[in-house]
């Protein structure tokens, strides 16, 4: 997680991320801090174990609190880069991150897509991907920001297989990011399939999703409005698995889905309202989850 530290609205990306909304608010950057740090506090209560890294003031960075959009790491030791569609979030691939993480952790391969960004294609880590890492699948909806062509190189390079589809919200606009509009656990999934307008690609996506055993817990175009898509499971110290969301997604559940998610894991949720409103992310965005062996 990347402790902000100049946290704002940022209009680069905007342009295609309906979530966002600027705010009036002259105290950002430190009300986003004790939301982050509230939240870090959550997390570590329960188990977690979690890796803070300090941003830096320059080069400015306002997005680096949503740190999974450049960089992800899997159980092979492989450390991966992404593509970014907004040239400020470029930034945000500062190598104290990556050193930070390598202290920690064995990273014995890197794969950097970021080439990309020259070719005006981009793939936005795990926002714009939601990976089954049990099924290798990863579920991605196409968008400024979620290209194919860099979709299809991180699956032939991580031997993952796709599962694409185009998902619009109730105003008809792309989705920016696949991670509003489903999380991906480890025996069931929450997606939004009302998102999904085309039939062919709902059906073969649920086709998919069925194919792998796991429930699928549907989650409503208002709830996904109130980033009750933007789940994370995670495993803490003890080895339970734990399903994290901000306050408001937990708030915009029905006691129903509450109980079903609440069944196969613990829920934690924390208030996130001045990072959603502003950055247009949630929870889920905040964490790097990270599956590399310990050193």
């Amino acid at each position: 997680m990347i402790r902000p530290v100049n946290f704002g609205y940022n209009a680069e990306t905007a342009v295609n991320n309906a979530f966002q909304v600027k705010s009036t608010d002259e105290d950002i950057q430190n009300k986003a801090l004790k939301e982050f740090d509230s939240f870090a506090d959550v997390l570590r209560k329960n188990g977690v174990d979690v890796t803070v890294i300090d941003d830096t003031p320059d080069p400015y960075t306002p997005d680096s609190v949503f740190p999974n959009n450049w960089v992800s790491f899997h159980d092979d030791g492989s450390l991966l880069l992404y593509p970014m569609y907004a040239v400020n979030r470029r930034a945000e691939r500062k190598q104290h991150v990556l050193d930070k993480i390598a202290e920690r952790f064995q990273v014995s391969k890197r794969i950097d897509l970021s080439g990309y960004e020259s070719e005006n294609i981009f793939l936005e880590g795990t926002g714009s991907m939601v990976l089954d890492r049990d099924h290798k699948i990863a579920y991605a909806c196409l968008s400024p920001r979620t290209n194919e062509k860099v979709l299809n190189d991180f699956c032939k390079q991580m031997g993952y297989k796709a599962c694409l589809f185009h998902a619009t919200d109730a105003n008809d606009r792309d989705i920016y990011h696949t991670n509003v509009m489903m999380c991906v656990a480890d025996k069931y999934i929450v997606i939004c399939l009302d998102s999904i307008k085309d039939e062919n690609e709902k059906i073969s996506t649920i086709d998919t999703i069925k194919k792998t055993g796991k429930e699928i817990i549907e989650i409503t175009l208002d709830q996904m409005n109130r980033f009750a898509g933007n789940m994370l499971q995670v495993e803490n110290k003890q080895g339970e698995k734990l399903l994290v969301m901000s306050s408001q997604a937990y708030e915009s559940l029905t006691d129903e889905q509450k109980k079903k998610l609440a069944s196969y894991n613990t829920i934690i949720h924390s208030p996130l309202t001045t990072i959603e409103t502003n950055g247009g992310g949630s929870a889920r965005c905040m964490m790097a989850e990270v599956h590399l062996p310990v050193r």
